[in-house]
């Protein structure tokens, strides 16, 4: 079991992504934009960051790069969920230091693979 933060300001998409993850036998945590993700990693430590491109307060791509420069919790994956899927917009995350991009919409079973095959790439879960 892994533990993972997730950052989305929607919360009907953010209940389906915690309800999907804990089905996995994920602990999840939830924050409802990327200032709570910030904020909440430090304290939670979690195996995995899942965030929203677009939020308000401070955008995915704002914690990343805030996430990627604190040394408590910079080796921590930051996966980014928007239905932004232009090619700018995939480059952006990944500069920001993102280590992976998926798409909205996206099926339950095809985000658990996807964060399952993840984890386990960094020999998690």
């Amino acid at each position: 079991m892994a533990k993972i933060l997730i950052a989305e300001d929607e919360r009907d998409i953010r209940d389906l992504i915690e309800i999907t993850l804990q089905f996995a036998g994920h602990e999840v945590f939830k924050a409802a934009n990327g200032a709570e993700a910030v904020e909440m990693a430090p304290k939670v430590m979690p195996d995995l960051i899942m965030m929203d491109v677009r939020m308000p307060r401070m955008t995915g791509y704002e914690a990343c790069r805030v996430i990627k420069e604190t040394d408590a919790i910079k080796h921590i994956p930051v996966v980014f969920l928007s239905a932004k899927g232009q090619e700018a917009e995939i480059d952006t995350g990944l500069e920001a230091g993102a280590y992976e991009y998926i798409l909205k919409p996206f099926a339950p079973d095809q985000l658990t693979n996807r964060i399952n095959e993840i984890l386990a790439k960094f020999s998690i879960g």
